[in-house]
């Protein structure tokens, strides 16, 4: 696959709106959370993320990867196999996924 950027006049000013604009779906963040640790298959990553469809897995791995984030390898093999990690670009989100995590068990501490 072709990576397709968005251009600089095609993301919002503010740095903080832009990685919303790439990552800011319930379900991005959970497969970039997957990710984070190893390749995953498709099918594997749509059995670890209860309540996401097929269609919506897709749709999210292909933005992903249109945008650099998220690799696809695929093996050319019969049955198909196909592989989703992180690219360089996507491994610079693992900070950020970390204080996302350092938070959430902060928040559940102290209710």
């Amino acid at each position: 696959m072709i990576i397709v950027m968005k251009t600089r006049s095609e993301l919002p000013e503010c740095p903080v709106a832009t990685t919303v604009s790439l990552i800011g779906s319930k379900w991005k963040l959970l497969i970039l959370r997957n990710l984070s640790d190893r390749t995953w298959r498709f099918n594997e990553l749509c059995r670890s993320l209860e309540g996401i469809s097929p269609k919506v897995l897709a749709a999210s791995l292909r933005e992903l990867e249109e945008d650099g984030i998220v690799f696809r390898k695929d093996y050319l093999t019969n049955p198909p196999k196909v592989e989703y990690g992180l690219t360089e670009l996507g491994l610079r989100l693992q900070d950020l996924l970390d204080v996302m995590a350092e938070f959430g068990r902060y928040y559940k501490s102290i209710i």
